[in-house]
């Protein structure tokens, strides 16, 4: 048998290529990994624990665990800081939010505080208009009447609140759908009055004078009017 050069030269050339691909691609030997899919989802993986580099997860929709609602403490009585525990008063203020739920004994106070003060102003600078709203009739004749008065007199009244030093709920009751709630203040007020000639009558423009009141609102709780009216005043005990 004759041995052709070329073809052994052709042969060598062929196991050098088979060679080079082998190694470049290798073999299948049935343990590879599946191929790397960065956009697919695995149906059945496990989620992985949260830490760093982790996917932040979302809280799911849902009422709060009813061991959660148990450990909260219940909210303390509408009457709390306003009167003691079984106290009239304080079961006077149930019964007011029992009718009224948008009732508040300190949303009440802090109006009230604005009221005592709108009236003070309106009364010394003789503004019926302003007291209309805030008294009832009752009252507000009386307030009236003590300007006309003053008006006849030529006397004017210069007056400058300072401020409240106390507020408190003093008493409270529920009628029927009338609520009366008694405030009593003290608070400081500069007032004088002065004649038609400028002469000072009453008071001193110069020095405080602390003024304790007694006063009690009132409102229809099935009205959807919320505004509280001074029904009564009164001295101090």
């Amino acid at each position: 048998m004759s041995f052709d050069p070329l073809n052994i030269l052709l042969l060598a050339v062929a196991l050098v290529v088979f060679w080079r691909l082998k190694s470049v691609l290798g073999t299948r030997t049935g343990t590879e990994k599946p191929p790397f899919e960065p956009f697919e989802t695995k149906r059945n993986e496990t989620p992985a624990q949260d830490g760093p580099g982790t996917v932040v997860r979302f809280p799911q929709n849902g009422t709060q665990p009813a061991s959660a609602i148990l450990d909260q403490e219940p909210p303390p009585p509408v009457w709390a800081g306003f009167a003691e525990a079984g106290s009239g008063l304080a079961t006077s203020l149930e019964k007011i939010v029992e009718a009224d739920p948008t009732f508040s004994p300190r949303a009440f106070v802090e109006g009230a505080k604005l009221a005592y003060e709108s009236i003070l102003d309106a009364f010394a600078k003789g503004d019926k208009a302003a007291l209309k709203n805030l008294l009832s009739k009752d009252v507000f004749d009386g307030f009236a009447r003590a300007i006309d008065s003053r008006t006849s007199l030529g006397q004017r009244v210069e007056s400058r609140f300072v401020g409240i030093n106390n507020a408190t709920i003093q008493q409270a009751s529920l009628s029927g759908s009338r609520a009366n709630v008694t405030m009593a203040f003290a608070s400081e007020l500069i007032t004088a009055t002065y004649d038609k000639a400028g002469q000072l009558v009453d008071g001193d423009p110069k020095q405080i004078k602390d003024v304790d009141d007694v006063w009690t609102f009132e409102r229809d709780v099935t009205s959807r009017n919320p505004n509280w009216k001074l029904v009564a005043t009164q001295a101090p005990a």
